[in-house]
């Protein structure tokens, strides 16, 4: 145990490092992560950490996708449902299928193995592209798109991996079967997911204290993809179904204060999940390594190289298809959305990074087979996978900022911000007129002290008084009267720790005070920070 405890501690000390270092060096952590992994894996003398299988897909998993479903626009995720579907379902059984091929003709692997590693291949990580692409302020629906697929494509690639594991094991599979059992795991785990969240929602509001709902919150993904899982399904369209039911119905019913302690709560589980996954993922170059001593080198770089070379290529040739036919078979589609640039399915295209849960599959692979034979092509399965990770994550990550760069979309990007900060502000000076109006209404339906309505009145004009009348040099004198906010309240919390010294201020009665102070600097943080608020 005190082993166990002594790993976590080294890991969380490098997660921490390679954070630091990377954003000093302008890279993507998960890389780094990737890296510092192999790097620790190969030198001699350190334990060798082996990564369980179900630690991904039942502990690590759950709470990821329902976090991202959470965080996920349901209007914009139903509006881009066409391309997301594409993508989470179509370009998967493409992949597995071109890979499947390949396997077949070029490594000599059995029809069903293909199949097999084509879906163990086939899903893109999320956590990778899209930590780089709204570092590069990606157009907003390239970043919808690219989110929903890594939602939804997990539960495909899963489901894919059951039925391929099941024909290697007995040699039996039924296409008309699997295609009967698809359909029915996806509708049923939508529907299983939407009652999740429903319950989760309304256990939250009877319970009405911060730290049950926040526990009921961290239960909820598990509840959601356990049970799916354990009955034969995949759980993830589960977990993302509850994840975009709570987005969609939460704010609401969630109080401003369970909102501002989970907000923290879910960014650091994220945040350390993510770390580990990553790390973990490079920390078992020395076990597959160990496994493949059979092969030679240059057969497993061969079979990693092609097999990283066809799961690229099978994107484009995918998703540029994907992309514009519909427009020009179907008007209705052309009419309701335009063709995009050619830019937008190229960066779709290449943003096809592999990441654990390809990696958790490949290890849970069975040993032997049900006549008792060794699975075939276990150990090299092992490998190309492991290749394939590391070849796409680094490969294509760090390409990935020269690429969005050169294609032009960063500029997009920032075009899609202005207009959304102008929308914000827009919005907001209408929600201030309501609010004015329903307090003129108050005051003639009820007789108030007029101390009380100057009060609330002082209120509201200085809420809009801080809204800009334009984004150029009104902005900028904001930004000014934010930077000078943010002085006066640290000198406040300064002279109040003072007090606290002295013996004139108790420390409840401080931290009650630093507690407003703590919520208005948030305030002004969020609302001026890069990539979001009036910056």
């Amino acid at each position: 145990m005190a082993a166990i405890f002594q790993a976590v501690l080294f890991m969380l000390a490098v997660l921490a490092a390679v954070a630091v270092a990377a954003k000093r060096l302008n890279l993507a952590p998960s890389i780094l992560l990737v890296a510092a992994g192999v790097g620790m894996a190969l030198v001699p003398g350190l334990p060798n950490i082996q990564l369980a299988p179900e630690l991904v897909l039942l502990v690590f998993l759950p709470p990821l996708i329902y976090s991202a479903g959470v965080s996920m626009s349901w209007r914009e995720f139903k509006y881009n449902l066409r391309p997301i579907g594409l993508l989470a379902f179509g370009c998967v059984v493409f992949t597995t299928c071109a890979v499947a091929v390949a396997a077949h003709y070029l490594l000599g692997f059995d029809w069903a193995v293909g199949f097999l590693l084509g879906a163990i291949v086939a899903p893109p990580d999320t956590v990778a592209p899209l930590a780089i692409a709204r570092s590069l302020g990606l157009p907003r629906r390239l970043v919808v798109i690219l989110e929903g697929e890594g939602l939804a494509n997990d539960a495909t690639a899963l489901i894919l991996y059951r039925f391929a594991v099941v024909a290697v094991t007995t040699g039996a599979f039924s296409p008309t079967h699997a295609a009967g059992t698809f359909g029915l795991i996806v509708v049923g785990e939508i529907i299983y997911g939407i009652a999740v969240g429903w319950l989760s929602l309304r256990l939250r509001k009877w319970a009405r204290e911060p730290r049950v709902e926040i526990t009921l919150s961290l239960m909820t993904p598990y509840l959601a993809f356990w049970v799916p899982e354990h009955l034969g399904g995949s759980g993830v369209l589960a977990t993302v179904a509850c994840g975009l039911y709570v987005s969609w119905n939460g704010p609401l019913l969630i109080p401003s204060g369970t909102r501002l302690q989970g907000i923290f709560f879910w960014d650091l589980i994220v945040y350390l999940i993510e770390g580990f996954v990553f790390l973990l993922t490079g920390l078992q170059a020395r076990t597959l390594i160990e496994q493949t001593h059979g092969f030679s080198i240059r057969e497993l770089a061969i079979a990693a190289l092609w097999t990283t070379l066809i799961v690229i290529v099978a994107r484009f040739v995918w998703v540029f298809p994907a992309t514009y036919l519909p427009r020009w078979l179907i008007p209705k589609i052309r009419k309701h959305d335009p063709s995009p640039p050619w830019q937008y399915p190229f960066l779709l295209s290449f943003a096809g990074i592999r990441g654990v849960v390809s990696l958790a599959a490949a290890l849970a692979l069975p040993y032997v087979v049900a006549s008792g034979a060794p699975f075939p092509h276990r150990d090299l399965i092992l490998f190309i996978v492991f290749g394939v990770i590391v070849l796409t994550l680094v490969g294509q990550g760090l390409m990935l900022p020269a690429v969005v760069r050169a294609l032009g979309l960063t500029r997009r990007g920032k075009e899609e911000h202005v207009e959304e900060l102008r929308r914000e502000l827009e919005a907001r000076r209408e929600a201030l007129t309501a609010v004015t109006n329903r307090l003129d209404k108050a005051i003639a339906d009820h007789e108030f002290p007029d101390a009380l309505f100057d009060h609330l009145q002082v209120r509201n004009q200085g809420r809009r008084q801080v809204l800009p009348d334009n984004l150029g040099d009104d902005l900028s004198r904001v930004r000014q009267t934010a930077a000078l906010k943010r002085e006066l309240i640290s000198a406040e919390r300064t002279f109040i720790y003072q007090l606290l010294r002295d013996g004139k201020l108790t420390d409840e009665a401080r931290r009650r005070i630093e507690y407003e102070l703590d919520l208005e600097e948030a305030s002004l943080a969020n609302r001026y920070k890069d990539g979001g608020g009036w910056v």
